[in-house]
């Protein structure tokens, strides 16, 4: 068990303790004999040595060995964990995974750890909005966790992006306000390359069909998303949100991705998103179906950036690229 504190935003002393973990070398079936654990993180520059004298730090952890609202420890989770909203969700996600493992269920948390192709990988359900959503990448980032891929539903804007289709997020537009107690306003909402490349070849391989852009992410449903609020209220701004974002060329809207990679940016995490679309607000067609297929995508996309890292090890770099084979 490792441990560091840094100074947070507010000033207060916030104390992180994680688990180095090996899962997509060492535990990969593809990693060459004698592999050694490794960590993607990187040391972020507010991080102070845990033997610093702040006999106080503790007083910011209201648990220090198990997250207070996810309730989960550094044994309990792999590497890699997929984040749906719904907690009713994580039963498909899991469908296709062996050895699994609910190893916490608290609130709208509920967490299950399994393999996927042999390679480990957690889903944890995060609730609705970026709020709840930014606590499960605090508590998960604490217990060792390295990648986080969210695995939802949204709302698309351009016409040819049917339900049923996938979404995978390049970069997201912070129109919530969680991300903002963390950083800068113009700080970017961006997914990391790997976890994109990842995605892509997934959906490819599994012959589903998915666009690749800019997802907004919101903290109002209805009136943040240009939808009527209740007996028809509707603010001077939402009649043209929809029109607005259109034109800038949006892709997809839903309410956690932003949050999310914004803070695993921060952390020095790897993060993505894959969003199956249910509506079209464009042509107004509406089918809750596909979901299935962003869970699949998502959990093979973990398999192969377990293969990546094998690939890169194998080759001495440090990043992916397109020079590298996954065979």
């Amino acid at each position: 068990m490792l441990t560091s504190a840094y100074i947070g935003r507010n000033g207060f002393i916030c104390q992180r303790m994680y688990h180095k973990r090996g899962a997509c070398a060492a535990e990969s079936p593809s990693a060459p004999a004698g592999s050694k654990p490794y960590s993607l993180r990187r040391p972020h520059p507010n991080y102070l040595p845990a033997t610093a004298p702040l006999s106080f730090m503790n007083s910011e952890d209201p648990n220090d060995r198990r997250g207070y609202h996810l309730e989960v420890g550094p044994d309990d989770v792999a590497a890699a964990v997929l984040l749906p909203g719904n907690p009713e969700r994580v039963s498909t996600i899991t469908a296709d995974w062996t050895d699994t493992t609910e190893v916490a269920s608290h609130r709208e948390y509920r967490t299950v750890t399994g393999a996927y192709r042999e390679t480990p990988v957690s889903v944890t359900s995060t609730g609705i909005g970026s709020p709840s959503a930014a606590i499960a990448v605090e508590e998960l980032a604490r217990v060792g966790v390295e990648t986080l891929i969210r695995v939802g539903s949204c709302g698309a804007l351009p016409a040819d992006v049917a339900p049923g289709d996938l979404v995978i997020t390049e970069g997201a537009i912070r129109g919530e306000g969680t991300s903002d107690e963390y950083v800068r306003e113009d700080y970017p909402a961006a997914a990391d390359g790997e976890v994109v490349s990842a995605l892509v070849t997934a959906a490819e391989k599994l012959g589903h069909d998915y666009h690749v852009g800019t997802t907004l992410s919101t903290d109002s449903f209805y009136a943040g998303q240009g939808r009527p609020g209740y007996d028809g209220y509707r603010p001077p701004h939402a009649a043209e949100v929809v029109d607005e974002l259109r034109a800038a060329g949006v892709t997809n809207v839903e309410m956690e991705a932003s949050a999310i990679l914004t803070l695993a940016r921060l952390y020095g995490l790897r993060a993505g998103a894959v969003c199956t679309v249910y509506a079209n607000r464009e042509t107004g067609a509406f089918e809750v179906t596909g979901e299935s297929r962003a869970a699949e995508t998502a959990s093979l996309a973990v398999h192969l950036l377990a293969r990546m890292e094998v690939a890169k090890r194998e080759a001495g770099v440090d990043r992916w690229h397109a020079g590298l084979s996954l065979s």
